[in-house]
Protein backbone atom coordinates (compact mmCIF):
# COMPACT_ATOMS: atom_id res chain seq x y z
CA UNK A 1 0.00 0.00 0.00
CA UNK A 2 1.03 3.50 -0.87
CA UNK A 3 0.72 6.07 2.17
CA UNK A 4 0.21 9.60 1.17
CA UNK A 5 2.41 11.21 4.29
CA UNK A 6 2.22 14.77 2.31
CA UNK A 7 -1.08 15.89 0.72
CA UNK A 8 -1.24 16.81 -3.31
CA UNK A 9 -0.16 20.05 -3.63
CA UNK A 10 -3.28 20.75 -6.02
CA UNK A 11 -5.63 19.91 -3.62
CA UNK A 12 -3.59 22.68 -1.37
CA UNK A 13 -3.57 24.91 -4.13
CA UNK A 14 -7.39 24.66 -4.43
CA UNK A 15 -8.15 24.63 -0.76
CA UNK A 16 -5.54 27.64 -0.25
CA UNK A 17 -8.28 29.08 2.79
CA UNK A 18 -7.25 26.00 4.83
CA UNK A 19 -4.00 25.21 6.99
CA UNK A 20 -1.80 23.01 5.68
CA UNK A 21 1.42 24.37 7.23
CA UNK A 22 2.20 26.75 10.07
CA UNK A 23 2.61 30.15 9.75
CA UNK A 24 5.86 30.62 11.71
CA UNK A 25 8.30 28.31 10.73
CA UNK A 26 7.45 26.34 14.11
CA UNK A 27 6.01 22.48 13.94
CA UNK A 28 2.66 21.91 15.63
CA UNK A 29 1.62 18.14 16.96
CA UNK A 30 -1.65 17.60 16.71
CA UNK A 31 -3.73 14.39 17.90
CA UNK A 32 -7.07 13.60 16.76
CA UNK A 33 -9.80 11.53 18.00
CA UNK A 34 -9.72 11.74 22.01
CA UNK A 35 -9.73 12.17 24.60
CA UNK A 36 -9.48 8.49 25.56
CA UNK A 37 -8.28 6.84 28.43
CA UNK A 38 -5.31 5.47 28.60
CA UNK A 39 -4.06 6.97 25.74
CA UNK A 40 -4.28 10.40 26.41
CA UNK A 41 -2.35 9.77 29.79
CA UNK A 42 0.44 8.71 28.16
CA UNK A 43 0.64 11.30 25.21
CA UNK A 44 0.12 13.90 28.28
CA UNK A 45 3.27 12.35 29.83
CA UNK A 46 5.22 12.48 27.22
CA UNK A 47 4.11 15.69 25.55
CA UNK A 48 5.12 17.05 29.55
CA UNK A 49 8.31 15.03 29.07
CA UNK A 50 9.98 16.89 26.15
CA UNK A 51 8.19 20.39 26.99
CA UNK A 52 5.61 20.76 23.92
CA UNK A 53 2.34 21.93 23.73
CA UNK A 54 0.17 20.01 21.66
CA UNK A 55 -2.95 20.81 19.85
CA UNK A 56 -5.88 17.79 20.32
CA UNK A 57 -8.68 17.54 18.18
CA UNK A 58 -12.01 16.10 20.21
CA UNK A 59 -14.65 14.03 19.08
CA UNK A 60 -17.87 15.29 21.22
CA UNK A 61 -18.58 12.08 22.83
CA UNK A 62 -16.04 11.50 24.12
CA UNK A 63 -15.50 14.88 25.12
CA UNK A 64 -18.96 14.00 27.49
CA UNK A 65 -17.55 10.48 28.25
CA UNK A 66 -14.46 11.89 30.03
CA UNK A 67 -14.56 15.03 30.73
CA UNK A 68 -11.51 14.71 33.52
CA UNK A 69 -9.71 13.71 30.51
CA UNK A 70 -10.49 17.36 29.04
CA UNK A 71 -9.73 19.24 31.87
CA UNK A 72 -6.07 17.36 32.82
CA UNK A 73 -5.11 18.10 28.70
CA UNK A 74 -6.34 21.80 29.67
CA UNK A 75 -4.88 22.08 33.24
CA UNK A 76 -1.56 20.93 31.11
CA UNK A 77 -1.76 24.07 28.92
CA UNK A 78 -2.28 22.45 25.83
CA UNK A 79 -4.95 23.31 22.74
CA UNK A 80 -8.27 22.05 21.58
CA UNK A 81 -9.94 21.72 18.07
CA UNK A 82 -13.43 20.35 16.91
CA UNK A 83 -13.40 17.27 15.33
CA UNK A 84 -16.97 16.55 15.23
CA UNK A 85 -19.38 14.95 17.66
CA UNK A 86 -18.95 11.49 16.93
CA UNK A 87 -16.51 10.98 13.84
CA UNK A 88 -19.00 11.14 11.05
CA UNK A 89 -17.44 12.27 7.22
CA UNK A 90 -19.32 15.53 6.40
CA UNK A 91 -19.88 14.95 2.58
CA UNK A 92 -21.54 11.58 3.41
CA UNK A 93 -24.44 13.77 5.83
CA UNK A 94 -27.37 16.14 5.57
CA UNK A 95 -26.62 19.94 5.98
CA UNK A 96 -28.72 19.99 9.35
CA UNK A 97 -26.24 17.36 10.04
CA UNK A 98 -23.17 18.50 9.73
CA UNK A 99 -24.36 21.76 11.56
CA UNK A 100 -24.96 19.94 14.72
CA UNK A 101 -21.83 17.44 14.02
CA UNK A 102 -20.05 21.07 14.51
CA UNK A 103 -21.71 23.17 16.54
CA UNK A 104 -22.96 20.26 19.49
CA UNK A 105 -19.10 20.33 19.84
CA UNK A 106 -18.18 24.10 19.78
CA UNK A 107 -21.39 24.07 22.90
CA UNK A 108 -19.82 21.45 24.63
CA UNK A 109 -16.58 22.72 25.50
CA UNK A 110 -18.36 26.61 25.92
CA UNK A 111 -20.59 25.36 28.86
CA UNK A 112 -18.71 23.36 30.20
CA UNK A 113 -15.26 24.20 30.32
CA UNK A 114 -15.76 27.57 29.15
CA UNK A 115 -13.53 27.21 26.15
CA UNK A 116 -14.18 29.09 22.74
CA UNK A 117 -12.97 26.46 19.97
CA UNK A 118 -11.10 28.06 17.03
CA UNK A 119 -10.13 25.10 15.18
CA UNK A 120 -11.56 22.07 13.31
CA UNK A 121 -10.39 19.33 11.74
CA UNK A 122 -12.90 16.69 9.37
CA UNK A 123 -12.86 13.42 10.40
CA UNK A 124 -10.84 10.80 8.43
CA UNK A 125 -9.86 14.51 6.39
CA UNK A 126 -12.22 14.34 4.51
CA UNK A 127 -14.10 17.59 3.16
CA UNK A 128 -15.73 19.11 0.37
CA UNK A 129 -15.77 22.53 -1.42
CA UNK A 130 -19.10 23.56 1.23
CA UNK A 131 -16.49 23.06 3.80
CA UNK A 132 -15.05 27.15 3.40
CA UNK A 133 -18.77 28.06 4.06
CA UNK A 134 -18.91 25.50 7.05
CA UNK A 135 -16.08 26.93 8.78
CA UNK A 136 -17.48 30.65 8.00
CA UNK A 137 -20.87 29.99 9.24
CA UNK A 138 -19.19 28.21 12.91
CA UNK A 139 -15.98 31.07 13.32
CA UNK A 140 -13.76 28.49 13.09
CA UNK A 141 -10.72 27.60 11.10
CA UNK A 142 -10.18 24.54 9.28
CA UNK A 143 -6.68 22.98 10.53
CA UNK A 144 -5.23 20.01 8.06
CA UNK A 145 -2.15 18.93 8.20
CA UNK A 146 1.13 18.34 6.27
CA UNK A 147 2.39 14.89 7.89
CA UNK A 148 0.57 11.87 8.17
CA UNK A 149 2.38 9.68 10.47
CA UNK A 150 -0.05 6.90 10.13
CA UNK A 151 0.82 5.79 13.78
CA UNK A 152 -2.66 4.01 13.58
CA UNK A 153 -1.19 1.31 11.81
CA UNK A 154 1.07 0.39 14.81
CA UNK A 155 3.90 0.08 12.85
CA UNK A 156 7.12 2.76 14.38
CA UNK A 157 8.85 1.64 10.95
CA UNK A 158 6.22 4.06 9.27
CA UNK A 159 6.38 6.45 11.64
CA UNK A 160 10.24 6.29 11.60
CA UNK A 161 10.06 7.24 8.24
CA UNK A 162 7.43 9.43 7.54
CA UNK A 163 9.14 11.82 9.54
CA UNK A 164 12.47 11.55 8.78
CA UNK A 165 11.60 12.07 5.23
CA UNK A 166 8.76 14.36 5.36
CA UNK A 167 9.54 16.63 8.50
CA UNK A 168 9.74 20.19 7.46
CA UNK A 169 10.21 23.37 9.97
CA UNK A 170 6.36 24.36 9.56
CA UNK A 171 5.05 21.06 9.70
CA UNK A 172 1.44 20.20 10.86
CA UNK A 173 1.92 17.07 12.54
CA UNK A 174 -0.97 14.00 12.79
CA UNK A 175 -1.16 11.46 16.03
CA UNK A 176 -3.88 9.99 17.24
CA UNK A 177 -5.00 9.56 20.83
CA UNK A 178 -7.20 6.31 20.42
CA UNK A 179 -6.71 2.54 21.46
CA UNK A 180 -5.05 1.93 17.90
CA UNK A 181 -2.20 4.32 18.18
CA UNK A 182 -1.74 3.68 22.00
CA UNK A 183 0.95 0.81 21.81
CA UNK A 184 3.57 3.19 20.03
CA UNK A 185 2.20 6.48 20.68
CA UNK A 186 4.82 7.38 23.31
CA UNK A 187 7.36 6.10 20.98
CA UNK A 188 6.24 8.11 17.88
CA UNK A 189 6.31 10.95 20.06
CA UNK A 190 9.96 10.57 21.00
CA UNK A 191 10.79 10.09 17.37
CA UNK A 192 9.26 13.12 16.73
CA UNK A 193 10.96 15.31 19.39
CA UNK A 194 14.21 13.61 18.62
CA UNK A 195 14.28 14.72 15.06
CA UNK A 196 13.00 17.36 15.38
CA UNK A 197 15.62 18.59 18.00
CA UNK A 198 18.37 16.52 15.58
CA UNK A 199 17.22 19.28 13.03
CA UNK A 200 17.46 22.25 15.22
CA UNK A 201 13.71 22.91 14.30
CA UNK A 202 11.23 24.33 16.90
CA UNK A 203 7.81 22.93 18.47
CA UNK A 204 5.20 25.67 18.40
CA UNK A 205 1.87 26.14 20.44
CA UNK A 206 -1.81 26.49 18.46
CA UNK A 207 -2.07 30.17 19.31
CA UNK A 208 1.30 31.43 17.17
CA UNK A 209 1.59 28.54 14.54
CA UNK A 210 -1.98 28.65 12.89
CA UNK A 211 -3.37 32.18 13.79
Amino acid sequence: MKYLYNPPAILKKIFNDFRWYTINNKILLTFDDGPNPGTTEIILKKLSDNNIKALFFCVGENVKKYPGLVKQILDEGHSFGNHTFNHKILNQISGSEKDYQISSVNKIFKEQFDITLKYFRPSHGRFQISTSSLMKKHQLKNIMWSLLTYDYKNDLSIVRFAIEKYLTNDSIIVLHDSNKSKNIISDSISIISDEVRKRNYQFGEAGECLN
